[in-house]
């Protein structure tokens, strides 16, 4: 008579199986936190619903920096070639939010066909309307980086008010949508553009929530001396610390990632280690994927739930006939004290809750007849699924992660970065000083062979050194001005 009840209980007894952690991170989403998001409108407060492309796709990497502070150059670099829709120039260039991704073809995919492709996790993007989408394309190609990573270039970051109005679309709330979804940002400076614009300072405080995802890049720091840089490093730290208010120092790579020699090579073992401590951290995104979108799930669980508290307070609080808009103004006016009230009631911590001014102004074009009274069930739901199913799949991380290699990111300038030609070592031994344009020509001298070898008894050619081209009649390559460098390549 009563076998539902049994079957339902044995429902809940068993705990669910599931094959991989994105396919238990989908199903976990879909039957018990979106639920929950809907009855409450959380996707029109904080954050589209997730689809699942999101929990299928490559970790991404986001660029984000003023104009020329090498953001384009730097993806020319890891990747090691050119993709379609890149410019590159000392003037604001890239206007553009370009998704590099792999494809069996190189090509271009303009930003209104891409939202529409399941496939690809931007569909929620087609809300910033025909102004954002006309400046948003995806270059795909063929290379072994993107096989493991997606890399997001962005627009150049100007100064003014004027800049800001005219992109026709809200660039901190694209850069904010972007930040939740992707594994890594990377903020990137010019060591002779250190100031923080205004738009600038408003994108970094829009990441705020991120700051794990987020690593600074002091870039271009060959051209200065080490004097000097030491007191560029000192000014940035300041800058940030004004606007990243944490304790927590930001971790700051410094180097200079392009391809080209060293302007000043006397930091040469800096930049080194630094570079090879950026790769590494680049390279166990991978690695990590399924642990950061488990926990990036578990924060928007705890959101909702907070969200939930606070839509039904306003719900229970507004008059049932008369003065429900002079009632509705007293609430969002009087929105600490609301959370002060939940905070104290169910024991949540003030950090789950979302920024008051936010939500006050998202509130006041709300209609608070339509939201709805707590709903105990849906809460209980997302708590069991906290506390045990996410157990479960902790567990799972930890044998997804394990049977991976420790560096899963190969290709471009991944490969060989030990011991390519301006990796460690280089400039060391016989080869100290070889960027000065002097080496080259001292040694073109003392070898008197045109072809980059010297000269073996009776004037026969010798060898040509490691790294120097066959037949270069430069001298080592390595020690060119870059406009002279592909002339032995070529």
């Amino acid at each position: 008579m009563f076998s539902w009840v049994s079957k339902d209980a044995r429902r809940k007894k068993e705990p669910e199986l599931f094959q991989t952690v994105a396919e238990g991170l989908r199903q976990l989403y879909a039957q018990k936190l979106l639920p929950l998001e809907e009855h409450y409108r959380f996707h029109e407060f904080h954050s589209p619903a997730l689809e699942d492309a999101d929990f299928d796709n490559k970790p991404m990497v986001l660029l984000v920096g003023q104009y020329s502070t090498g953001k384009t150059t730097f993806i020319r670099h890891l990747i090691e070639q050119d993709f379609p829709g890149m410019r590159i120039g000392p003037e604001p260039t890239t206007d553009s939010f370009i998704a590099v991704m792999h494809g069996p073809t190189e090509g271009v995919v303009p930003g209104n066909a891409l939202v529409v492709d399941p496939r690809r996790p931007f569909r929620k993007l087609n809300a910033f309307g025909n102004a954002f989408l006309n400046r948003f394309m995806c270059a795909q190609l063929p290379n072994p980086v993107l096989d493991s990573i997606s890399i997001i270039d962005t627009p150049g970051i100007l100064s003014g008010e004027k800049q800001r109005i005219s992109r026709g679309y809200d660039f901190a709330a694209v850069l904010e949508w972007f930040a939740e979804r992707v594994d890594r940002i990377i903020l990137l400076f010019d060591a002779h553009k250190l100031d923080i614009s205004d738009e600038f300072s408003e994108v970094i405080k829009a990441l705020k929530n991120h700051e794990d995802k987020i690593r600074v890049v002091l870039n271009k720091a060959d051209q200065i001396e080490t004097q000097q840089l030491m007191r560029v490093y000192g000014a940035l730290m300041w800058s940030l610390g004004k606007i990243i208010n944490t304790p927590e120092v930001v971790r700051v790579y410094i180097g200079s990632f392009w391809s080209h020699p060293l302007l000043i090579p006397d930091n040469r073992k800096l930049f080194e280690a630094e570079e090879q401590d950026l790769f590494k951290d680049i390279q166990s995104l991978p690695r990590n994927a399924a642990l950061r979108k488990l926990n990036d799930l578990i924060k928007r669980a705890r959101l909702a739930k907070v969200h939930a508290y606070i839509i039904s307070s306003l719900k229970k609080e507004m008059p049932n006939v008369f003065g429900k808009e002079s009632k509705k103004k007293e609430l969002v006016n009087n929105l600490g004290e609301i959370y002060q009230k939940i905070e104290r009631e169910h024991q949540i911590s003030p950090g789950d809750f979302p920024s008051l001014r936010k939500m006050q102004e998202l509130l006041q074009t709300q209609d608070f007849s339509k939201f709805q009274a707590l709903k105990p069930k849906l809460l209980d739901t997302v708590d069991d699924m906290l506390a045990n199913d996410i157990a479960r799949l902790m567990v799972m991380v930890r044998q997804e992660e394990s049977l991976m290699p420790s560096q899963v990111v190969k290709g471009g300038a991944f490969d060989g970065t030990m011991n390519g030609p301006f990796g460690h070592g280089y400039g060391e031994g016989a080869g100290e000083g070889i960027d000065d344009v002097e080496w080259g020509q001292a040694h073109s001298q003392a070898s008197g062979c045109p072809g980059g070898g010297g000269t073996e008894a009776g004037g026969a050619p010798g060898p040509a050194l490691p790294g120097v081209p066959p037949g270069c009649p430069l001298g080592v390559s390595g020690s060119l001005p870059s406009a002279l460098l592909g002339v032995c390549r070529n």
